[in-house]
């Protein structure tokens, strides 16, 4: 299947967020509970999203017209990357992390960081991030990780 990655549009706030949400229910449900999958998405409303394209550099990867993947730059750090579950393991996730790495060397940064969920950890380990610790938001687990991009 073609992807066509691009920047999110204010239009595309209620389908990035369905993505987000049932990215969130589906694949992080196996390592966190519904409490804190529930409260997670409540960041993540059509709303939500209207703020946050005002704030980073919000991507989009769509297939047939359709947003099945986002990932998004704030500075120097890597949010928001959830990609549908029925287009994991088809290396839309590692395309958005490559173009959200070249924004980041083009802006004349070293050093990118994300902070991933337990679900995510195998998959930025597989593209060289290295885990620098452990953080926790009430019992909401994030691993803290970097990748040097640029020298």
């Amino acid at each position: 299947m073609d992807y066509l990655i691009r920047y999110a549009t204010n239009a595309d706030a209620p389908e990035i967020s369905r993505t987000i949400v049932n990215t969130l229910r589906q694949s992080n449900a196996q390592d966190y509970s519904s409490e804190i999958i529930d409260q997670v998405a409540q960041n993540f409303s059509p709303v939500a999203i209207l703020c946050l394209l005002t704030e980073r550099q919000v991507l989009v990867a769509t297939a047939n017209s359709h947003i099945v993947a986002t990932a998004s730059l704030d500075q120097n750090v890597v949010r928001s990357v959830f990609v549908d579950p029925s287009h994991q393991g088809k290396g839309i996730g590692r395309l958005l992390i490559e173009r959200l790495q070249t924004m980041a060397k083009n802006a004349g940064l070293n050093l990118i960081l994300v902070s991933s969920s337990i679900t995510a950890e195998g998959f930025y380990v597989s593209l060289g991030f290295k885990k620098i610790r452990d953080e926790f938001h009430g019992s909401e687990r994030t691993i803290i990780m970097a990748k040097t991009v640029g020298l």
